[in-house]
């Protein structure tokens, strides 16, 4: 089995589906906490390979290569694509502390998006290391479905018009996609549950080996700065 996990208000999103693509079956979709319940299955083998939309691996100043590739291949939404914050922000408790934590370290502030989700990227950064990068990839959903459909989403995915384009691109993944958006989960949205869907058909392609790869570079951890479609 391979997961796509996705953010959202209540936590994580997973979708978790065979690691073969002979298998079109959706097997579960969940809300999880934290990130430690998803490496636990990792650990215990249930999961082969993880794939999550959150920065892994963070610059000491500058901009990830991987991100500012994102922004050319996707083109129209590309301000989807924020440039991850440098790994000095972490921890930082207010958007002020932050941005001139940013700023001091490289001349730039954090975005609001960034500051938004730093607790997230915060955990991840605690529990993801080299070793763990041998089942754990970065991915963005924007990149996943542009290399899924051959040309990037024309709509903003919290549209109606997004969510159609979005549920067409994923009905040749798994069938059974409509049924899947519609399920109603506590503080999780549709476009939470389509963006682990297509995170979790990336972590296969991973698996298998036929992936695109954007970056790559390490970070000061020894971490690939890297997203994989």
């Amino acid at each position: 089995m391979v997961a796509g996990v996705d953010g959202c208000r209540g936590g994580w999103v997973m979708v978790t589906i065979p690691a073969s693509e002979a298998g079109r079956d959706v097997i579960s979709v969940e809300r999880v906490l934290d990130l430690k319940q998803v490496m636990a299955l990792l650990d215990s083998g249930e999961l082969q390979a993880v794939a999550v939309d959150i920065p892994i691996g963070l610059p000491e100043r500058g901009s990830r290569r991987c991100d500012i590739e994102a922004r050319k291949m996707i083109g129209g939404r590309r301000s989807s694509v924020f440039p991850s914050p440098v790994r000095g922000v972490l921890g930082a408790t207010s958007y002020a502390e932050a941005n001139a934590c940013s700023r001091a370290l490289s001349g730039k502030g954090i975005s609001r998006q960034a500051f938004a989700i730093l607790p997230k990227i915060h955990e991840a950064d605690l529990l993801v290391t080299p070793e763990r990068q041998h089942q754990v990839v970065e991915v963005h959903p924007e990149v996943c479905f542009t290399v899924l459909t051959g040309a990037p989403m024309v709509h903003h995915k919290a549209t109606a018009e997004g969510r159609a384009e979005r549920l067409a691109a994923l009905r040749n993944v798994y069938p059974d996609v409509e049924a899947l958006a519609a399920k109603p989960m506590v503080r999780v949205g549709p476009e939470d549950i389509l963006d682990a869907s297509v995170a979790a058909w990336s972590a296969r392609r991973w698996l298998a080996g036929t992936h695109l790869q954007l970056g790559g570079d390490t970070d000061a951890r020894g971490l690939r700065m890297e997203l994989i479609a």
